[in-house]
């Protein structure tokens, strides 16, 4: 289904686009972390690869296209380089950041979703999945540098709600037959157009109903 959407070399690109913004965020967190880079590098991969790693291996997609494709595994490496020299000005330049990395998002919603279903899960098992697609490495990236991950902190602007709702329109879409080019652009759209909101407006998950707490909010530490 998923070649069917988009040809190979044009699927292939928007995997290497995803990947690549994936990684500088991972990079800017090592530098901002005072990495090594070797840490930069590390963080790089893991952000850009482990959600896409993760989703292989549940679906038994094996050797997992990270490790079948050279460009997957390159592609963060010269984000890491890029970032190496360059950080200071790709920090100027956040607001672009941004907007790829929530282009990224609604990519690899869509694309992990619709892989999944491919490989024979059910719809529910599909959008979990591209879901993971999307946020993983993220995740992991976060556990790496010691920090609570961005999806479950209440102070961080939503990310996994407009995963969720793009992998659940490409869900819908295959229920109802109407998956196509449109559709998945679609829900692309649709979780690009909810990050950014979220970040314009700082969307956040609501909290506990009447929580009541005499711990302090902790402070925002990552910038």
């Amino acid at each position: 289904m998923l070649q069917e959407l988009f040809t190979p070399s044009v699927q292939h690109v928007l995997d290497l686009v995803g990947i690549f913004v994936f990684a500088i965020s991972g990079a800017l967190l090592a530098v901002r972390k005072n990495f090594d880079v070797f840490g930069m590098a590390v963080l790089a991969e893991v952000t850009a690869l482990g959600g896409g790693l993760f989703r292989d291996l549940v679906i038994g997609a094996v050797p997992p296209a990270a490790f079948s494709d050279l460009g997957y595994f390159v592609t963060p490496l010269i984000a890491t380089v890029l970032v190496f020299f360059l950080h200071p000005e790709v920090e100027r330049i956040q607001l672009g950041v941004n907007i790829f990395d929530a282009a990224g998002l609604g990519l690899f919603c869509v694309s992990g979703t619709t892989k999944a279903y491919d490989y024979g899960l059910g719809l529910t098992a599909s959008a979990t999945l591209g879901l993971a697609s999307a946020v993983g490495g993220g995740v992991l990236r976060d556990v790496l540098a010691n920090e609570v991950p961005s999806l479950l902190r209440w102070d961080r602007d939503l990310y996994a709600v407009p995963a969720i709702v793009g992998a659940a329109m490409v869900a819908l879409c295959i229920r109802f037959g109407v998956l196509n080019a449109f559709t998945s652009g679609l829900a692309v759209c649709t979780a690009l157009s909810l990050r950014l909101l979220a970040l314009k407006y700082h969307w956040r998950a609501p909290r506990a109903w009447h929580r009541s707490s005499v711990k302090a909010d902790e402070p925002d530490q990552v910038g």
